[in-house]
């Protein structure tokens, strides 16, 4: 019961972790193997469009600029976006001040951690909020009008997902992000993909792989945060290891238990022995009773470890602020897993304990 209760709030507590970064990533991001960005043509644009299970696709340009609002200045992300982000992206249900902002227009969305930062607020015309861009090339620099493309913006809207994305993202519209950077129409950074609900991940990827003839990155949304995946995976295995000790160590209970009982009906055994029941007969005994407590003991545990689980899914009885209570997940993953370790756990224990029926004991 404890087991399948910890694994399934963790379960949660993965699935609540993600749930800011899914925000925000697409199911699939295509990024170039050499520089920052490269061409994407219109005939490309037509190939992608008719391969089978993808949804929507969003042309984006994503560079490190610098913002400067009422003397204070901030180094984060301007991400260009088209008018089909918001189609591969769940990012305007983030929102929680102002609105989306409007295509070919110089109207911005910030994180709320750069507003904090910058003390920047929406439709401020008073103070604007300046972008300055470095300019490629080479020669000297004798003025900041050679050095930077500059630009005016207006913030129209405050988004709100996690300490780290507040501070990293800009969002603007992709042909400002252009004209700043100095990229030609079809030039980008990466396009990103939202899938169908049934389709075909290994596909799409051959497919896009064909178009792009293996010269751009394809990444899914587990290979886009990587880093976090690897965490939420050990601190996993790491939670299981621990109960699965816990189990083992109870588990010397059954042990004892079964050799109390072998002991207990020694002259028993002795009478079947000598009847001609075969030593190996003897030990399946407890071996089969040792394996039938584990068992259903393991379904009792499931049982209410299920029922608590599903009682806080449904009517969040325990509350980590007043407004979000503790994520838990009822999965059949969880309870294979537990049925398994149990199970496998409970008939080594009892394949141990039964092995004391020996000639030596019965004579």
């Amino acid at each position: 019961m404890a087991l399948f209760v910890v694994l399934s709030v963790f379960s949660g507590l993965v699935d609540f972790s993600l749930s800011f970064s899914n925000s925000i990533d697409p199911d699939l991001k295509i990024s170039t193997t050499v520089g920052k960005s490269f061409t994407y043509s219109e005939a490309q644009q037509q190939r992608v469009r008719k391969i089978e299970g993808i949804a929507n696709s969003s042309q984006i340009i994503e560079e490190r600029v610098l913002f400067v609002f009422d003397g204070k200045e901030q180094v984060t992300y301007l991400k260009g976006v088209d008018s089909l982000f918001d189609k591969v992206s769940t990012i305007k249900k983030s929102l929680f001040n102002g609105q989306w902002l409007k295509p070919n227009t110089r109207q911005v969305v910030v994180g709320y951690g750069i507003s904090e930062k910058l003390s920047l607020g929406l439709y401020d015309f008073n103070n604007p909020l300046e972008v300055y861009v470095p300019k490629p090339g080479n020669g000297t620099i004798e003025s900041a009008d050679d050095a930077f493309n500059k630009s005016i913006l207006t913030p129209v809207g405050i988004f709100a997902i996690s300490e780290e994305l507040d501070s990293k993202y800009v969002f603007s519209d992709i042909g400002l992000a252009q004209d700043l950077l100095g990229y030609q129409p079809n030039q980008i950074s990466g396009i990103e993909i939202k899938l169908k609900p049934k389709a075909d991940e290994a596909k799409v990827v051959k497919a896009l792989q064909t178009i792009f003839k293996n010269n751009c990155v394809i990444k899914n949304r587990m290979q886009l945060n990587d880093g976090l995946y690897k965490m939420l995976n050990t601190e996993n295995i790491a939670v299981y290891l621990i109960f699965t000790l816990v189990i083992i160590i109870a588990l010397f209970n059954l042990i004892g238990a079964l050799i109390m009982m072998i002991l207990d009906k020694k002259g028993n055994l002795k009478t079947l022995y000598n009847l001609g029941v075969e030593v190996k007969d003897l030990r399946k005994i407890f071996l089969f009773q040792g394996t039938l407590l584990s068992v259903i003991g393991g379904l009792i545990g499931l049982f209410l470890g299920a029922i608590i689980v599903l009682i806080q899914q449904h009517f969040q009885l325990i509350m980590i602020t007043p407004t979000l209570s503790y994520p838990v997940i009822f999965s059949l993953q969880n309870v294979i897993i537990v049925l398994v370790t149990i199970v496998s756990l409970g008939f080594i224990a009892s394949l141990i304990a039964s092995s004391r029926v020996s000639k030596g004991l019965l004579e």
